[in-house]
């Protein structure tokens, strides 16, 4: 079954990689630290202090770091290495889910960022101050959107919709970036 299973570039995935942890109830952060670093690394939940992400040499490294911290925070943990056996559909889609809704919030601020843009062109603030400003907002889109498909191994579907609305970003600020290099010329 595993064997059949390609990452998004088509390469066959060589299986999953387990993390089952135990983290002790106080402080919370710990818990929060914990799950903070899995969702970082794309990882998905099976159930409750069980987190898979597909096998890896980078994904491997940072789960044994990570089981090393869990262990210097007082609780326990064991990485696996695995296949699916039953249910892989599931686990597939729940990697496909996680992206997705990742996508999504990506797709959410591209509408800020160019309503952003529409609110400068009716307050007519066409200055290099306001073209920098939304250019470093680009480039936080962009480097969010790198990290999110550095974690989506098997192509969840609203990849191409959200390269497409940061796509669509850059046009906006190229074009408003022209406007701002027009206003200046003519206030010289």
């Amino acid at each position: 079954m595993l064997n059949d299973v390609a990452d998004a570039s088509g390469e066959p995935m060589g299986g999953w990689l387990l993390l089952i942890y135990r983290i002790p109830s106080e402080p919370t952060r710990l818990r929060a630290a914990v799950w903070r670093r899995l969702k970082g690394l794309g990882a998905v939940y099976l159930q409750n202090s069980a987190a898979a992400l597909p096998a890896g040499a980078a994904a491997e490294n940072a789960l044994r770091k990570l089981c090393r911290e869990i262990i210097e925070m007082g609780g326990t943990a064991v990485l696996m290495s695995c296949g699916v056996l039953v249910s892989e559909a599931a686990v597939l889609a729940a990697f496909h889910a996680a992206r997705d809704d990742e996508y999504e919030e990506i797709i959410d601020k591209c509408q800020d960022f160019l309503g952003q843009l529409d609110k400068e062109y009716k307050a007519e603030h066409f200055t290099y101050a306001e073209l920098e400003e939304n250019e470093e907002d680009l480039v936080k889109l962009r480097n969010w959107l790198a990290k999110v498909t550095d974690r989506d191994v098997f192509g969840a579907p609203k990849r191409a919709a959200t390269l497409e609305a940061v796509a669509t970003c850059e046009h906006a600020l190229e074009e408003y970036a022209a406007r701002v290099y027009a206003e200046e010329a003519e206030g010289d």
